[in-house]
């Protein structure tokens, strides 16, 4: 949790100390529609983008399996390679480029509302970068657990215990 705002972090991508001072995050507002069935596992985010001549806010509703797919981007992303997060077409999506010095390039394409895409580099992320951000995925479903359970297509009751 961000102490200045209390806002929780589902992705905080960094330059260190004394480089650029770019971010990218990904900050959880709180759920989309707490209470209703249909929207309340749903969570309220913002992509936001940080740097010395930009700083730009996507507003982002991430369903439970954004989450789930942010864990299988963040393996491909241990792996070296090029990963894009959030390509339904339905949100702003996100391109994560590994390089060989060590940086990250992060793209922000925001095609379902205003077609901007913002690229940013960010050099000398923490070597445990990638365990960070599985941390912060690990609070995110602490803080916003899944208390929904699709008993069949279209049809949603509260989460009981010994639900899987």
């Amino acid at each position: 949790m961000d102490s200045t705002d209390d806002v929780v972090h589902l992705i905080h991508l960094a330059d260190l100390p004394g480089a650029s001072g770019h971010s990218v995050s990904v900050r959880v507002l709180g759920r989309f529609q707490p209470g209703i069935l249909t929207g309340h596992d749903a969570l309220d985010c913002e992509i936001v983008i940080v740097t010395d001549s930009v700083e730009a806010s996507f507003p982002v509703t991430l369903l439970p399996e954004d989450l789930e797919d942010w864990e299988e981007v963040l393996a491909t992303l241990e792996s070296g390679r090029l990963a894009t997060w959030l390509d339904s077409g339905r949100t702003p999506s996100m391109s994560i480029k590994p390089d060989e010095s060590g940086g990250l390039w992060v793209s922000v394409h925001d095609g379902p509302a205003s077609g901007v895409t913002v690229t940013v580099p960010l050099f000398l992320p923490p070597p445990a970068w990638v365990g960070e951000q599985r941390a912060l995925l690990a609070h995110v479903r602490e803080v916003y657990p899944r208390e929904v359970v699709e008993t069949s297509p279209g049809a949603y009751r509260w989460r009981r215990d010994g639900d899987t």
